[in-house]
């Protein structure tokens, strides 16, 4: 059965930001919430579960950008969360690096 077309989006620069958004802001909020996850607890065991959980969150990321009406929207989200956690990792690097 075919979806409904007044859910779905019209125009292709919305689309193109939510898939933009999820595919790209998606995995980098995934990666600096790990880095920054090993950088406060024991780093060998967020390696270990980050391989499963870093997909997982990625994956959810990517979904909950479509639920957004407007794709610049969920852009400027996932870029302000990404600086906000790269940040955060740059200043918890500096105070307890791992190496």
């Amino acid at each position: 059965m075919p979806a409904n077309t007044k859910y779905l989006t019209q125009n292709g620069f919305q689309r193109f930001a939510k898939i933009t958004a999820g595919l790209i802001g998606g995995y980098a909020i995934s990666a600096l919430f790990h880095v920054g996850l090993a950088l406060v607890t024991d780093h060998k065991i967020v390696l270990i579960t980050s391989i499963f959980s870093l997909y997982l969150l990625w994956m959810t990321l990517f979904i909950v950008v479509f639920l957004f009406k407007s794709g610049w929207k969920a852009l400027a989200i996932y870029t302000s969360v990404t600086l906000l956690l790269s940040l955060l990792v740059n200043s918890l690097q500096t105070n307890h690096p791992i190496l």
